[in-house]
């Protein structure tokens, strides 16, 4: 089991930016940031694989940046121009793969607590 550990995350005004970090105690998989709403399925964010491959939910394209550091372990997501709709609780996550394929819950096995991001108008 790989534990995850985020930071970060906080409350905002309407296009302000915040950043999201997780600390993997393992790396070189395909790690990926989640938020979720309550009454609402985890919803894909960003994933990043092992060769460097990101991939981004529509919603956040041109706004977040997923990045890896996997000589340290970590994942980091800078969030930018953020809306009230980018509230939610966000997790990151881990699948023991090298790619990552579709960004959906269902595949990943190891999950952070979560961290609550809220921008507000």
């Amino acid at each position: 089991q790989v534990h995850l550990t985020e930071s970060g995350g906080g409350s905002v005004q309407d296009g302000g930016s915040l950043r999201l970090s997780c600390a993997a105690s393992a790396g070189y998989y395909c790690m990926a940031w989640f938020r979720q709403v309550a009454g609402n399925e985890r919803e894909g964010v960003a994933s990043t694989d092992r060769s460097g491959r990101v991939t981004y939910a529509d919603s956040v394209k041109g706004r977040f940046t997923i990045s890896k550091d996997d000589a340290k372990n970590t994942l980091d997501l800078e969030m930018n121009s953020l809306k009230p709709e980018d509230t939610g609780i966000y997790y990151c996550a881990l699948r023991l793969t090298t790619e990552c394929g579709p960004l959906r819950a269902g595949f990943f096995s190891s999950w952070g607590q979560g961290t609550q991001v809220t921008v507000s108008s």
